[in-house]
């Protein structure tokens, strides 16, 4: 199939997946999702054993694209509940998806992007990648990604990231258990399928049973949290906090919050 925003390649039981809008730091537009949740599918019908997530250009993922972004506010509560559906159902996908996965991030990794890239089973990381889930900056609520932050993380580190709103550097990220590897640039891609082929080694039998199991351990926990969450996610839309972190931001001025 032919993809507008992205890549899809196979080799050797590889499937690699590339974002690519790099004039665009490959951010999230509705395009996208589309497109990443048509390519999960596919290479889930397909022999491929491992899949690798990445980006073209200098940023893996910057977060939801500036046109999307400003459509929301237009948008009536029916939509806000879908559009969060929408996302809820692509994280579930990654997170749940049958074969390992590996995010080799090869730059800023922010909002949506952050969840996309530590989703993956195994994260490798260039030093100069940045990480961040700064959707409280403007007005939004990071509820999906907090669900499955949570689990990675523990609550400590998920409170100060999803608080805060602060990007963390490659080096930070390592150490709260974010990511698994800070690898040089020029190294990421070979690093990443010499990961896949060490995986590859093992029964495969084996290792769509042993991924099977953790989603399943996570299962019911997932269902209420990520329900709850689509909820938070489309109410915070409505709100004038939004509004105003939606518009200052495009705006490129700070906003001016009335806490309603």
């Amino acid at each position: 199939m032919d993809y507008k925003t992205l890549h899809l390649a196979h080799d050797n039981k590889i499937a690699t997946i590339t974002l690519n809008r790099p004039e665009k730091r490959n951010a999230i537009s509705y395009e996208l999702i589309d497109d990443l949740s048509v390519a999960l599918k596919e290479v889930v019908n397909s022999s491929a054993r491992v899949l690798i997530l990445t980006g073209a250009g200098k940023a893996f993922c910057s977060g939801m694209d500036l046109d999307n972004l400003k459509a929301l506010l237009g948008r009536s509560p029916e939509q806000n509940v879908e559009d969060s559906e929408t996302m809820a159902r692509l994280f579930r996908s990654l997170h749940d998806f049958p074969r390992p996965t590996i995010a080799a991030v090869n730059g800023a990794a922010i909002a949506g992007g952050c969840g996309l890239a530590t989703l993956c089973d195994f994260t490798l990381a260039v030093p100069e990648a940045k990480f961040g889930y700064t959707e409280v900056r403007i007005g939004f609520v990071p509820a999906i990604v907090s669900t499955f932050l949570l689990r990675q993380v523990g609550e400590k580190h998920a409170r100060d990231l999803l608080l805060t709103g602060r990007i963390i550097e490659a080096e930070e990220a390592h150490r709260i258990g974010l990511i698994n590897e800070i690898v040089p640039s020029e190294k990421l891609s070979g690093r990443a399928r010499e990961l896949a082929s060490q995986i590859m080694e093992n029964s495969p039998a084996s290792l769509i049973c042993t991924k099977r199991l953790l989603s399943e351990h996570a299962r019911s926990e997932l269902d209420a949290q990520i329900r709850s969450a689509v909820q938070e996610n489309a109410a915070i839309r409505a709100t004038a906090d939004f509004r105003e972190g939606v518009s200052s931001f495009l705006e490129k001025r700070k906003p001016r919050w009335s806490g309603e």
